[in-house]
């Protein structure tokens, strides 16, 4: 008979007090979620932006925002860890991170894209994802020191702007040597 293993699912989760993991230090990531219509895109989103640990999401224009129950539900309780603003006229969120010296880039296929493999991210950095439908405004885009894009092998020619937002934050973070963080007990 095969030995047993003692595998636990989940086995990693954060034991430590939450005034302890507020004071940890985020990643230099900004993230722009310009007009997005899905509240559970929104959700995953900020899932993906709490697992990365990114200094704050910018919700902007027809984008859900905290608090709203169907968000809420898909983000499964991160709402409350991850720093964030809506901020109802993206031109003001460009301003600002103009005025900050963050360089802005956008995550969009187009002609000029390039691969998210390909590309040095800055740091920091702002990661600008946009409408499911019709994706990023011009004004992002013209806005956008950088546009990027996930190489894709389908016949699509897009990934869900959830799923997308992950495999960009991650890949910033992999560019980085973020690594695994050291997981301690408390």
């Amino acid at each position: 008979m095969p030995e047993e293993k003692n595998i636990r699912v989940r086995d990693r989760d954060r034991s430590i007090p939450i005034e302890v993991y507020s004071r940890l230090p985020r990643h230099p990531v900004t993230v722009v979620l310009d007009s997005l219509r899905s509240r559970f895109n929104v959700g995953a989103i900020f899932r993906s932006c709490e697992c990365a640990r990114v200094e704050k999401i910018f919700t902007c224009g027809i984008t859900a925002h905290p608090p709203d129950e169907k968000l809420a539900k898909t983000a499964m309780g991160t709402c409350e860890f991850v720093p964030h603003e809506h901020v109802a006229r993206i031109s003001e969120v460009i301003s600002g991170l103009r005025e900050s010296g963050i360089p802005l880039v956008a995550l969009e296929t187009t002609r000029q894209s390039r691969s998210i493999y390909e590309v040095e991210f800055p740091r920091p950095v702002c990661l600008a994802v946009g409408n499911e439908a019709l994706g990023l405004s011009r004004e992002v885009l013209e806005a956008a020191g950088m546009i990027v894009e996930i190489p894709l092998h389908g016949y699509k020619n897009s990934l869900n702007v959830a799923a997308a937002t992950g495999i960009a934050l991650f890949e910033i973070l992999r560019q980085w040597g973020a690594g695994t963080p050291e997981v301690r007990d408390y």
